[in-house]
């Protein structure tokens, strides 16, 4: 059903935003429409990647599955980041950041746990990712923050590429770490029997072509969209940080929302855990890292330096979740709770 809504969508809203774009049509307008064309394309994006990853095997399916996971979002930042919107750049990394963990967590966790009364994921695999989730958010990020105080623009820069490349190394190692020497060493049984049972969606061929047409397609888009963030701002009061935090992350990762939710309701709720802290992970590791190199060869410098609020809302997301997810063991109740840490976030960011 979600699929059909996906694909009902992504064949009305590509003419539309193509249409508007050339007659210049009201941008509020074109925000809502561009907004949710890429949610449909980036559900599309996700079947394809999904198909490509169980057709190509386990290794090089985890691989893709990394690469595309946050595809969407990367394009939009930067376009945005090529704008010069800096702020709205590193925001919707924060945005991402918390967004998978507390309210696509939350909303997994809530849900699941209203059908079933206890839900167990593997406790080893949420362990090993508590684990880069504090390194990440809370070594690497805060690192640049404390020590620019005292540095200039040019040696921020550097710091910053200096741990960008750390993350994205490390983050290279988590993959091969869990593809390849320790696959399936950590795995229940259940797991392994379901993981060979799955066949794909779609042929190679045509997953390919979808992937290539999506992503072309949201490329158009989301240069689009980021030129609309001005007028959306003015129309609504909103700042370049709750755009960025709220508005640009949830669009980006919609797609991944939904199937979180879907699975914990199917009783996946580990398949729910893996997107939810995995697309941090992905977050954090591999598109922040990308996005400062990437701005090296643009007009505006990205350093990995966030403002307080946002290191602090992030630093609060990753320690509540690796509380919540250490025991392998959820219920509604903790899924509550980090829906609650989320709106609690979004109504300070909205007020900044």
């Amino acid at each position: 059903m979600v699929n059909r809504i996906f694909f009902i969508l992504t064949i009305i809203g590509v003419p539309i935003s193509v249409i508007g774009s050339y007659l210049h049509w009201n941008e509020v307008v074109l925000f809502i429409i561009y907004c949710i064309t890429i949610i449909a394309l980036a559900g599309i994006i996700g079947r394809a990647t999904e198909s490509l990853a169980i057709l190509a095997g386990p290794r090089i399916g985890g691989l893709l599955n990394a690469t595309f996971g946050n595809a969407v979002e990367l394009i939009i930042s930067l376009f945005a980041l090529q704008a010069g919107l800096v702020e709205v750049v590193l925001a919707s990394l924060t945005g991402s950041v918390i967004g998978n963990l507390l309210l696509v967590g939350g909303l997994s966790f809530f849900t699941g746990g209203l059908k079933y009364k206890r839900q167990n994921f593997n406790v080893y695999d949420a362990r090993h990712n508590s684990g880069l989730l504090i390194f990440a958010i809370v070594l690497a990020f805060v690192i640049p923050e404390i020590f620019s105080m005292d540095m200039n623009l040019d040696r921020t820069m550097t710091l910053s590429i200096g741990v960008s490349i750390i993350l994205m190394i490390l983050y290279l190692a988590a993959l091969f770490f869990k593809l390849v020497t320790h696959r399936g060493v950590y795995a229940k049984e259940q797991e392994k029997k379901e993981e060979e049972h799955e066949e794909a969606e779609w042929s190679k061929g045509k997953a390919t072509l979808i992937l290539l047409l999506a992503t072309v397609a949201v490329a158009y888009i989301s240069e689009h969209l980021v030129h609309t963030f001005e007028t959306v701002g003015q129309k609504f009061g909103w700042s370049d940080l709750f755009i960025g935090i709220i508005v640009v992350a949830i669009v980006g990762n919609a797609a991944e929302h939904a199937s979180a939710v879907v699975m914990a309701y199917k009783n996946k709720i580990g398949v729910s855990v893996e997107i939810a802290i995995g697309s941090s992970l992905q977050v954090a590791m591999f598109v922040s890292p990308l996005l400062v190199i990437s701005s090296l060869f643009m007009n505006y410098q990205m350093p990995l330096v966030f403002s307080f609020p946002e290191l602090i809302a992030m630093i609060t997301s990753v320690f509540l979740t690796v509380s919540i997810t250490g025991d392998g063991d959820t219920n509604w109740f903790e899924g509550l709770t980090l829906l609650c840490a989320y709106f609690i976030m979004a109504i300070g960011f909205y007020l900044l």
